[in-house]
């Protein structure tokens, strides 16, 4: 018999958590990249998703992303027609006019939509 593990006696998702629980206890996060990297350099080959879906049974969620269409708003040079009016501050009453323009769109998304396309007329 033979005392060495071969590729096939190795549980991948077990070695995933090891490094992914070693990250966290010195304070990183768990990234599927990273620990990609440091299971190639011990010679195992595991795939993103696969790390992903350990990561998540785990309980480290994926970092939500940032939506495309806040940056559509932003101005060509940077700045906002709220920090052009006002020091960068939104009132209350900026809350309450957007508040009743989502509400007659009929959603957020619907709402930024129409900013956009009426953004493309100005130019």
């Amino acid at each position: 018999m033979v005392d060495k593990k071969t590729a096939k006696d190795l549980n991948k998702s077990a070695e995933i958590r090891k490094i992914a629980t070693g990250m966290k206890e010195k304070g990183e996060k768990p990234r599927p990249v990273v620990i990609i990297a440091t299971l190639k350099k011990q010679g195992v080959e595991v795939s993103s998703p696969q790390v992903s879906m350990v990561l998540k049974r785990m309980g480290f969620r994926p970092r939500k992303r940032r939506k495309a269409a806040g940056a559509a708003a932003v101005k060509a040079n940077g700045a906002t027609a709220a920090a052009k009016r006002g020091g960068g501050q939104i009132s209350v009453e900026d809350l309450i006019a957007a508040k009743k323009l989502v509400s007659h769109f009929g959603g957020t998304d619907r709402a930024l939509a129409a900013l956009s396309a009426l953004k493309r007329f100005e130019s």
